[in-house]
């Protein structure tokens, strides 16, 4: 069973590198583990992806010895662990809203004695039954990591109930929903949504969870001693974007005079 490169950069006190990608193909997971991102984050939440792009993009990463991460839809067992059973490395939970939600997100996701995953080791993470059963368990509790993201008001107000739940690893504030759910939309400096995220730092520092930062100022060392541990430095779809923007822009003169095919 293949280890955790995130994980394993984070023991040993490295700042891992995340690319977000809304474009679930091989090709764009292959082209950001030759940049050497540590992990790429895969999206079902807001993406109509399906399980066999998501098994797929996860064998691409293994190439590079890199991590996926996939933000899953919220509710569904199956939705939760199906991404470790194609050996996604770990999942993001969107919209936590209390403690006890956290804990059945960890009831489902980790087995014995940790939680009360359904066990079937017939898949890619458990070798397809050539793991022996006692090591695929344990190895999965070790080398699989959850990610619980806090969006509103109403999460940071339980935000020390939701971090000192055991079972779990990684908290991400997120800026873009909390300023919409304040009034402010995509304003994620409005004083309101810092003061939430340095609750969201403090918090994690008390109950030992890690920081995934996206938007997180400053430099990796800064970002180290805040307590962040990954940090979201690209997207495919903004990358793109802005490439095609400036190409186009750059050559917007060349076909000024094209008035239709010859």
């Amino acid at each position: 069973m293949r280890n955790s490169r995130v994980l394993r950069e984070v023991r040993e006190g490295q700042v891992a590198s995340c690319l977000k990608l809304n474009i679930t193909h091989p090709v764009v997971v292959e082209l950001a583990g030759r940049a050497g991102a540590s992990v790429v984050w895969l999206c079902n939440e807001h993406v109509p992806g399906n399980w066999t792009d998501i098994e797929h993009c996860v064998r691409a990463a293994k190439i590079y010895d890199m991590d996926v991460i996939v933000r899953v839809s919220k509710g569904s067992y199956s939705d939760y662990i199906k991404p470790f059973e194609a050996d996604a490395a770990g999942i993001m939970v969107p919209h936590i809203e209390s403690a006890e939600e956290a804990r059945r997100i960890v009831d489902t996701c980790r087995f014995l004695p940790l939680g009360k995953r359904a066990l079937d080791g017939g898949n890619v993470d458990g070798g397809f039954c050539q793991i022996p059963m006692v090591e695929y368990i344990e190895q999965s509790n070790r080398e699989k990591f959850l990610i619980f993201q806090i969006e509103s008001p109403e999460a940071v107000e339980k935000i020390d109930e939701i971090a000192a739940v055991p079972g779990y690893d990684f908290l991400l504030f997120g800026p873009g929903d909390y300023s919409h759910r304040i009034g402010d939309p995509g304003n994620i400096q409005h004083p309101a949504v810092l003061a939430a995220r340095i609750q969201v730092e403090e918090a994690a520092r008390r109950h030992g969870k890690k920081l995934f930062g996206v938007g997180a100022p400053g430099s990796p060392s800064e970002l180290l001693e805040r307590g962040y541990v990954i940090t979201s430095v690209a997207s495919d779809v903004h990358s793109l974007g802005t490439a095609f923007n400036a190409a186009v822009g750059k050559h917007a003169g060349v076909n000024s005079h094209y008035s239709g095919p010859a």
